[in-house]
């Protein structure tokens, strides 16, 4: 287990993770890049599935993980947390400044939503 000092710094050192929610019955897990916003995640959306969790501030899981193949460890990050919309001008400006951009670029991602921790726990894997 990984205290949360070594999970945000690893959250940080990272560009992409996955978030996953509930939509139409279904768990989705789908990748986005992802800006530390204070001790939210915070991402750009199109309008759609994780915007809708979003406006709803549905519960939603966020992970992120690494690994070494040659020395055969890893370790993984998992938040808990709310979904929530960015609609806060103060918030928004804040959040632009980041300067993140969707890599998923052929439709517009106007939408900020942030990921309101509740818990956070990481985990280390090693070969023996």
């Amino acid at each position: 287990m990984l205290p949360a000092d070594t999970c945000r710094w690893l959250l940080g050192g990272e560009q992409v993770g996955r978030v996953a929610f509930q939509a139409d019955g279904e768990i989705l897990v789908l990748p986005v890049n992802y800006v530390l916003d204070g001790e939210a995640i915070a991402f750009r959306t199109a309008t759609g599935s994780k915007l809708a969790a979003a406006l709803e501030e549905h519960a939603v899981g966020f992970e992120v993980d690494g690994h070494d193949p040659v020395a055969r460890t890893g370790w993984s990050v998992l938040i808990n947390g709310r979904a929530v919309a960015v609609r806060d001008p103060d918030g928004l400006a804040r959040l632009e400044a980041t300067g993140l951009a969707p890599w998923a670029d052929r439709i517009d991602h106007p939408h900020w939503v942030r990921i309101l921790p509740e818990s956070m726990t990481g985990r280390v894997v090693a070969h023996s």
